[in-house]
């Protein structure tokens, strides 16, 4: 006997409860997870002062998690943990959401979202055109960096301890990667 699942949308994510948890749709799945601990979130900080210089400097906004980010309306809505859109894309901004790609997604990397990250994740967001993703591991103090071409990514780089974290949306924002895990 076939199985049938139902389908998801964002309108069905909006419904559930605020209960701590971080609601997303990942190929057309309720995934669920926890809140990040305090090392996560002092990343995250800290990749949100950075963007927040890109911000300052006029190239665009950045947005924390919990946003919500409409790629598809059935197969995915996301809630990474950075992203940045840039300033002639802003139009995809709405006040309840993130309509479409936006232009760099950050995910910091844990142990109950590492093989999400990097595998349905990163299949969603080259799927639906977001240039540039960058992976943070905290353990390994790395950041991989993927750029999106033409429907797949490609691993520019991985930087650690010692390099310059900077991305080509805003050229004159740079910040040593060893800041980002101290």
């Amino acid at each position: 006997m076939a199985r049938i699942e139902p389908v998801l949308s964002y309108e069905h994510l909006r419904q559930l409860p605020d209960d701590g948890n971080r609601y997303e749709i990942l190929e057309g799945r309720l995934a669920v997870t926890p809140a990040p601990s305090t090392r996560h979130q002092r990343i995250v900080h800290k990749l949100d002062l950075f963007l927040g210089r890109a911000e300052q400097a006029g190239y665009g906004h950045t947005y924390v998690a919990p946003t919500d980010v409409v790629l598809h309306a059935t197969e995915a809505a996301v809630q990474p943990d950075l992203l940045f859109i840039v300033k002639e894309r802003l139009h995809i901004v709405t006040d309840e959401k993130i309509e479409g790609a936006p232009d760099l997604i950050i995910e910091v990397l844990s142990e109950s979202t590492r093989d999400r990250d990097l595998g349905v994740k990163l299949r969603q967001y080259a799927r639906h055109g977001v240039k540039w993703y960058w992976a943070v591991d905290p353990d390994a103090q790395t950041i991989r960096v993927f750029a999106w071409k033409g429907e797949a990514y490609e691993e520019q780089m991985t930087l650690r301890r010692g390099d310059q974290l900077s991305c080509p949306l805003f050229p004159d924002v740079e910040a040593p990667v060893t800041t980002l895990f101290t």
